[in-house]
């Protein structure tokens, strides 16, 4: 099955509603998310997007024109770049790195501000929960829930969700995408091969008052036995990946 059908299945949940309990209309977030895919000033990050098959994954979260978005631990601003594409300029993209995350932003927050994106808000914060200034329509972490457990335990995990959900709008949608580990694992191995247990994730999600929406396989790979670590040269870039989307 092609991914997009895959996406377009697992999304008759739920999928085209944007964070705010708008619908965009299918042909308007497809044309968004295509041409923020295609813009040429991302041209150095775009032979990552078959792999992550971002098309998919964004078409998946709802993600439209004007909509506002936290990309929670943006990493390298893989996604926010794309997402300042998408919401275009009645949107808003804040990359936060939240108190706890801040060593990862040394670099890589004055290499986003440096873009010069209008409609990107860079926020480093210092102290406290993350948290924004008026709710927001989607927030979006990719890889960083199994470090998030690594860094506090159970006790961080629920105080990142109740900040997701704090943050979001009333219909808001709050996406998680991580390695996956082996079912029944939990969150024994978030340290030692950074990967947790999707069953764990969803749990603790729903602990924090959110309403599960759906999952899409598009990043699944069953050829990953959840034995090696995600840099392990044999399996990085190709682990198994799950993708959940949740409804405050």
């Amino acid at each position: 099955m092609k991914a997009m059908t895959s996406v377009a299945i697992v999304a008759l949940i739920a999928s085209g509603t944007a964070a705010s309990g708008r619908v965009h209309p299918t042909a308007e977030t497809r044309k968004a998310i295509a041409t923020a895919l295609a813009d040429p000033a991302r041209a150095d990050q775009a032979g990552d997007d078959a792999r992550r098959k971002a098309a998919d994954v964004l078409e998946f979260s709802g993600v439209g024109p004007g909509d506002r978005v936290v990309d929670l631990i943006p990493g390298q601003g893989y996604w926010t770049r794309i997402f300042s594409g998408i919401v275009g300029k009645r949107g808003q993209v804040i990359a936060m790195w939240p108190a706890g995350a801040t060593e990862h932003a040394d670099q890589a927050a004055p290499a986003l501000s440096a873009r010069g994106l209008s409609n990107v808000v860079v926020d480093v914060q210092t102290s406290g929960p993350a948290s924004v200034a008026k709710p927001v329509d989607l927030v979006w972490t990719v890889q960083n829930y199994h470090d998030v457990n690594n860094a506090g335990g159970e006790a961080a995990l629920a105080a990142f969700d109740a900040a997701a959900f704090k943050m979001l709008k009333r219909g808001g949608i709050y996406m998680v995408i991580d390695h996956a580990d082996a079912p029944g694992s939990g969150l024994a191995g978030t340290a030692a091969t950074h990967r947790i247990d999707p069953a764990a994730v969803k749990a603790q999600v729903i602990k924090a008052g959110f309403t599960f929406i759906g999952q899409t396989a598009v990043l699944a790979n069953p050829a990953d036995d959840h034995s090696k670590k995600v840099f392990d040269p044999a399996i990085r870039g190709h682990t198994d990946q799950f993708v959940f989307k949740f409804r405050k």
